[in-house]
């Protein structure tokens, strides 16, 4: 499979960790030591899910080298939609006119663009399918609960999309060269390790301890699942972009691969945990900087729980 756009949208709005000491009494060090956020992005007043992810779109159309109506697959993937019926995928075929493709939305909490990259796979596979756009818009701050302390201080708002194609259609495609996903609900804390409730609580982690260890452990179990079949060991990957839910979790496995800090791409500490989109909007965010032939190993871990991983080469 190859990736012949990419485009993102992250809002202005900008919350630091000052913000939240009248809020839930955590300090802007606290904050920094254990997560590694500074500020996080916030959707405007006028934004949400559905705008990010076009916006998205709109920036991927700049580069994409064919007409978007030849897309005949779209996937919403995230786990913060403005509407779970009326679905981001269908708003984008409305918006472009896109006649005849299929519409899907995946939920796998923040494995949740793996998944969908996965399906995409399969629908190529069986030949439903040549030309795809993935979406992947977190509107975190939509459904977060600021007062607690556990993890309302956590979340930020974007969007990523991907046009995806079977066949190679221009000479600056990049190669994905293994896509890796797996549920883990049967695990430590499994489906009570993160929620979200609307009606309830908002975005909870009552067991952020089992959470962290569980997505140290998983994040790097996924990536080898994806290099071991290529003849690869995860330290041959240039770069590796985690999940970034927490910079504590990046540094952990720095550390278990025994790895520099600058093997790893992060944008935490200015956005925050933009969930499943996090690790894709790294990659749009910052390729453009890196040679032709750098390959890149995107590792994710989903609170439900769910892990994911692909590689790309430049």
């Amino acid at each position: 499979m190859y990736i012949n756009s990419t485009g993102y949208y992250i809002p202005a709005g900008r919350v630091h960790n000052d913000h939240f000491l009248t809020v839930n009494g955590l300090t802007n060090d606290w904050i920094v030591q254990r997560t590694g956020i500074v500020t996080r992005s916030i959707a405007g007043p006028d934004e949400g899910s559905d705008s990010m992810g076009l916006a998205a779109i709109e920036d991927a159309l700049k580069s994409l080298p064919y007409d978007i109506k030849e897309v005949d697959l779209i996937i919403s993937a995230c786990y913060s939609p403005y509407d779970t019926v009326a679905t981001l995928a269908h708003v984008a075929q409305q918006k472009y006119d896109i006649d005849g493709a299929k519409a899907v939305y995946v939920s796998s909490a923040c494995s949740s663009f793996v998944n969908g990259l996965e399906i995409i796979e399969g629908y190529f596979a069986m030949g439903k399918a040549t030309k795809a756009l993935l979406i992947c818009s977190e509107h975190n701050t939509y459904y977060r609960n600021e007062s607690d302390p556990k993890c309302g201080h956590l979340w930020g708002d974007a969007a990523v999309a991907y046009f995806i194609s079977k066949e190679r259609v221009a000479d600056s495609d990049m190669t994905i060269r293994g896509i890796y996903t797996c549920g883990l609900g049967n695990i430590g804390k499994g489906p009570d390790g993160v929620h979200l409730r609307p009606h309830e609580d908002g975005i909870t982690m009552p067991f952020g301890k089992d959470v962290f260890v569980r997505a140290c452990q998983y994040m790097i179990t996924a990536l080898d699942h994806v290099v071991e079949p290529l003849g690869m060991a995860i330290t041959d990957l240039d770069y590796i972009i985690c999940h970034q839910a927490n910079k504590r979790i990046v540094n952990n496995v720095a550390h278990q691969l025994e790895l520099p800090d600058e093997r790893f791409i992060n944008n935490i500490e200015e956005l925050g945990n933009t969930g499943s989109a996090s690790a894709a909007l790294v990659l749009a965010q910052n390729v453009a900087g890196y040679p032709k032939g750098t390959t890149f190993g995107l590792t994710v871990f989903g609170g439900g729980y769910s892990c994911g991983a692909f590689m790309v080469e430049k």
